[in-house]
Parts: C-alpha cells; structure tokens; sequence
C-alpha cells in the first residue's frame, strides 16, 4: 500500500531582499518577486535614473566648489531683485535632498541588478526621478543665465581635485566590474553582453589613462615652490564686520593682510569714500532715514548725509555670511554704530600700519558736479592721508598719466608689450583669467600678478603653487590658517601613485571576471533536492533562490510524491 504525503516546502526568511524589492518597487511578497529580464520600459526608466544622478553629481560639485563665490552670487541676485538674501540656502538644501535621494534610489537599482531581480521602479520614484532631473536642469539652465561665467570654477578645481577624483572614479569603475562580469560570464551571451563588455573596458582604459590630460601646478618639487602669497584684505574682512568700513579693515589688519583694497566713488560735494553698491540701499539705513531717495546713486548724496547713515545695522540683521553668531558683545556694540567710511581715513589706517592699498575708483555720472574731477578728487584725498604714493595701487586705465606716481596695475589681461607701453608692472586679475601658464609668462617677464577673489584654501593651494604674488580676499581669516598649500606631489611620486592605482584596479577586475566565472560554471549543477522557484528551464545559470523540500516518508512504505503545494507569502 501506498501513502501519499504533501510535499512540505520550507522557504529561507529573505528579510534583505525583501527590503530591496519593497522600497524600489513596492514589491514585499515574494510571490511579487521575478527573475525574469527587466521590460524596455523599465530598462528606459534605469537610464533615466542613471542620467539623473549622472547630472545632480555634474550639479553637486559645482556648488561645492563654487562656495568661493556665494558673495558674488547673492551680490548678482541682489542687483536683480533690490533684496538681499542668501540665495544659496534652498539650492544647497534642494541639492541635498534629491542627490540623496538619487543616489539611494541608484544603490537599489545596482542590488537589483547584482541580485538577478527583475526592476520595477515604483511609481512614485519615477514622479520624483522625473522632478529631481527637471528642477536640476531648470537650475543648470537659470545659472547659466545669471552666472554663466562661474562655470569656469569647475575646471580650474579639477587642478586640485582633479588626481585625487580619478582613483574615486577608477574605484567605482573597478567596482563596478562585478555587475558587468555576472552579466558577461554567462553561458547564454548575447550581443547586448558583448557591448557592455566593450563599453566597460574603454571606460576603465579612458580612466587608466586619464592622468596624462591631469595638470596641477601643484604636481612639483617641493624646491620649486615659491614664496607665500601677500593676501590683500578684499573690501577688509567683511564675514567679520560690515564691508568697506573702518572695523572690517582693522579686522582684516588683525589677521595679518598685506594690503587694504575698498571700492571709492565720489561724493556729491567732491569727497571720496567707500562703497561698493551704485545706492546706498543695501549697506545703511538709508530707507528710514531718506526713504524717498533710497534709489538714487550713491554719488548724489553730500558728504554729511552720507555720514548721518547707519552703515552696521544691515550686517546685524541679514547676517550675510552666517557669522554674526560668533561675534562678541563688543563687536555687535561697535557694529551698531558704525558709520560710511571715508577714503581718508582708510587710507590713514593703512599708513599708521604699514600697509598698502588697492583701489577701485567708480565714476559719478554724468549729472554729478564732480564728472570731470573726480581722478584729482581721489588723488587730492591720498595727499591728504600722509600714505606713501608708492603703497597706494591705481586700476582705472583713464588719467595714468596724471597719476605717475602710483603703483600702476591693469584689470585687464593685455600683452607683456602693451602693458610695458602703458608703463604697468603689475596685473590684478580675476582667477578665471589667469591661468597656470598665463602667471608663469607673466612672471618671466617681471609681471607680478595678483589675483580675486580668493575665499578658499584649495583655491589658495593652486595659486600657491602656480607662482603668484599675492590674492584678494573676503576670508583673511581663513587663508590666514593655510601655512602650506594642501596638497604637493612630486612628478616622480604622482606617476607612482598612478600607476600602482592601475595595477591594483587590473588585478582586482581580473580576479572578479574568474571568480565569477567560477561561480557560475558551479551553479550549472544543481542539487536534485533543490528547485528554482522560476525560470529554471530558461535560465540555468541565474542565482535564483532555493526552495528547500522536505520528504516525509512513511514507515515501511514506498513514496510517490503528491502535487506541491504553491505556498506564497
């Protein structure tokens, strides 16, 4: 007599994939579950998300690196809209949100594929990919628009960054070796397999050989590296008091600049002060004091209105750079009541400290009484400093003749010849401007370069390195703690580090191809008390999980195995 049993199914908790197929794809059952090849569609969707973290990474890093010039973009967004605010907050924050967010979405899909899952992007990811690329895009299309000029931050940073973003990039792409040698090793190769074969090996051959278009000014000898560059106090050091005013000038004295620079114009009876703004709207009180005048020119205002506004109250209450926080109770006193700086009384500061000033002169307009004289205005009121003509730098190209005995510099990239014509020694240039080569031809010829704005140490580093003679700076405080450049390889020692990164990254994806190909050639033979749960007969070779069956026998009888029971979660 024979006694048919059910057959008794005992399936292995899979708490981890089902995390993975439960937040990619809403898919927590494993009945839900396939292992069958991901649709069109789904490939197409994979695309998108690849393309979508591929360009917040493109958009991330701008912002990173751009950080040197937040002053300058909120400066731009106020020209635009007449109020000041940090602009770069919900762009961080948005920045932040999605990259994260793309990046998590992209571990998944990558577990998915090393898995064997079939992907089965959710509904709702797919909403938020779509939106994630078209505010990223609509925010590449709008910097564009408003600063395009910054994007030139991005591949002078790569002089920094550059060596030590190709082994992060090499890592990846080794790793990444994994996925594509699962596919590949496959008994069932496809032309599809020998594509992605041959995408990946140029991809990991344009990296091994990616050092060669890698140059950094930083990649010497450490004998070659020049003296440190002077810092010149960029309108003082306005993250620690209002800008162009006397406090943020000895602020920036205190942390040791070489030089004060401040942007002058001319009064509308003929005194030279500072400010950088066409009005006064931003850096005073002018809205409660003149209220019906807070858009006129700075220049039309005589000099006793101008010194009856409040010019420290706005950097209490915007707290433009975040810093008023770590002020003390006697500076917040003395910001209350600071007043619009004369260049006068700059120029008298730099003097009684040795120092030397840069100045930026602004020309009235055409209304204004003082058209005509302003140079010699401005030139009247360095007499009167007592300051040494030779410590006071002149950058407006109209009237050097008049001004013969001032340092002389040019704002402008000209020719050695032309400068030497014009009798220039000296360049101020924005970093965009000057490149490595640019300041080495300069200095050949006994051209000293000063470059702007500088806010950052790596910025700093590759300037070092590069050979100028000093920068302009919002942040002495900061440039103040770089007593070295960050980084210095020799020639000798980066060759090394390149090589040695390629032999490890060629061992590594040589051992992943024969492991996997090991891998697979054992899978191809199963054990008869192991039974795919799908797609045996179409894919043997997938690592599929095992359903384990137990049979229960009988004492004393034969077994013939009744039909299983399909249990489901």
């Amino acid at each position: 007599m024979v006694k048919h049993q059910p057959l008794q199914q005992v399936y292995e908790k899979q708490l981890c994939l089902s995390f993975l197929t439960g937040i990619y794809g809403c898919r927590w059952k494993r009945y839900q579950r396939s292992h069958d090849d991901s649709s069109k569609w789904e490939c197409a969707w994979f695309i998108i998300l690849c393309s979508t973290f591929s360009l917040l990474l493109f958009w991330a890093y701008f912002w990173l690196e751009a950080h040197n010039d937040y002053n300058q973009f909120n400066w731009l967004l106020y020209n635009r809209s007449g109020e000041w605010k940090d602009g770069t907050v919900p762009i961080l924050a948005t920045t932040a949100v999605g990259f994260s967010y793309i990046t998590f979405l992209m571990i998944l899909a990558l577990c998915h594929i090393s898995l064997g899952q079939q992907l089965n992007l959710y509904w709702i990811h797919k909403v938020g990919v779509l939106a994630a690329l078209i505010t990223t895009v609509s925010g590449v299309v709008s910097i564009d628009d408003v600063w395009g000029d910054e994007w030139d931050i991005i591949l002078i940073s790569l002089q920094s960054t550059g060596p030590f973003l190709h082994i992060g990039a090499l890592a990846a792409v080794t790793a990444l070796g994994w996925l594509v040698a699962e596919h590949v090793v496959r008994a069932e190769r496809t032309k599809f397999h020998m594509i992605l074969l041959l995408v990946y090996l140029s991809v990991l051959l344009a990296l091994y050989m990616a050092p060669l278009a890698i140059s950094s000014p930083c990649i010497m000898d450490k004998n070659s590296l020049k003296s440190r560059p002077d810092v010149i106090g960029r309108r003082g050091a306005p993250m620690l008091a209002p800008e162009n005013t006397l406090m943020s000038f000895n602020k920036a004295l205190q942390q040791g600049v070489s030089s004060l620079e401040a942007d002058v114009t001319v009064s509308l009876d003929g005194v030279p002060f500072l400010m950088r703004d066409r009005t006064l709207k931003r850096t005073t009180d002018i809205a409660k004091v003149f209220p019906d005048r807070q858009h006129e020119d700075a220049s039309l205002f005589n000099w006793t209105e101008i010194r009856s506004l409040n010019a420290g109250q706005w950097f209490l209450e915007n707290d433009p750079f975040w810093t008023v926080g770590s002020l003390t109770g006697r500076d917040r006193n003395r910001i209350r009541n600071l007043t619009v700086c004369s260049l006068v009384e700059m120029l008298r500061l730099a003097a009684r400290a040795n120092r030397s000033a840069l100045l930026y002169l602004r020309r009235p307009p055409p209304e204004h009484p003082h058209y005509k004289t302003w140079i010699m205005d401005t030139l009247w009121a360095v007499q009167r400093s007592g300051i040494s003509q030779k410590r006071v730098t002149w950058t407006p190209d109209t009237d050097r003749g008049r001004v013969r005995g001032l340092q002389q510099t040019s704002l402008e990239k000209l020719s050695v010849e032309e400068l030497r014509h014009r009798g220039i020694s000296s360049l101020t240039l924005r970093y965009s401007q000057a490149s490595n080569k640019d300041i080495q031809d300069f200095l050949a010829n006994n051209m000293s370069v000063t470059v702007y704005p500088v806010n950052e140490p790596w910025l700093y580093s590759v300037l070092w390195c590069s050979g100028v003679s000093s920068v302009s700076s919002d942040t002495p405080q900061v440039l103040r703690k770089v007593p070295y450049p960050i980084w210095l390889m020799s020639p000798d020692k980066y060759c090394l580090v390149w090589i040695t990164s390629d032999l490890v990254s060629i061992a590594i994806v040589i051992g992943i191809f024969i492991f996997q190909k090991w891998r697979m050639s054992g899978m191809q033979n199963y054990n008869p008390e192991q039974i795919m749960l799908s797609a045996v007969a179409r894919r043997p070779s997938r690592d599929v999980n095992i359903m384990k069956e137990k049979l229960i026998f009988s004492e004393g009888f034969g077994i013939i195995p009744a039909h299983p029971l399909h249990h489901r979660q």
